[in-house]
């Protein structure tokens, strides 16, 4: 009796392979798309931040008493913002605040907060990102009006 019979292999028996192609396969597709959910969510909460981060620094800046005042508390609302969706941005850096009239808390006039924020791709080591540059930008803008009846002193 031969190996071949007692083992009962036939030539051109496959048995076994669909397994590692379905785990090939499988590894193939999976990794991309989950690096991919994991951008996605990134961005997403990059996105979260930007906004809530520019609509309260607008909110707070108009209901300051100075100027000085409210870029203070801007900067302060815009970090608690940040930080609360896990960026350390600097909130200095990455806030811009415009008003619509001199001086900026005049009455009647709007107050414009812009949060631009920098997102780096997740697992994507050091020494590649000093070539190319692997950040996604993402911006909010928020436009906050001064009360028209607000006493100005």
């Amino acid at each position: 009796m031969t190996l071949r019979r007692r083992l009962r292999i036939q030539p051109g028996d496959d048995s076994g392979n669909a397994v590692v192609e379905f785990l090939g396969l499988a590894l193939v597709l999976l990794v991309p798309l989950v690096y991919l959910v994991l951008v996605l969510g990134r961005l997403e909460a990059a996105s979260f931040a930007a906004e809530g981060a520019a609509r309260e620094a607008a909110r707070t800046y108009v209901a300051a008493d100075t100027s000085e005042q409210g870029s203070a508390r801007a900067a302060a609302a815009a970090g608690i913002a940040l930080r609360d969706q896990g960026f350390d941005d600097d909130p200095v850096d990455a806030l811009t605040l415009r008003c619509s009239s001199t001086p900026c808390l005049k009455p009647g006039s709007d107050v414009a907060a812009r949060i631009d924020l920098m997102v780096p791709l997740p697992f994507v080591p050091g020494f590649v990102r000093s070539v190319v540059p692997l950040e996604v930008p993402v911006s909010a803008q928020r436009v906050a009006p001064v009360d028209a009846y607000r006493a100005h002193g």
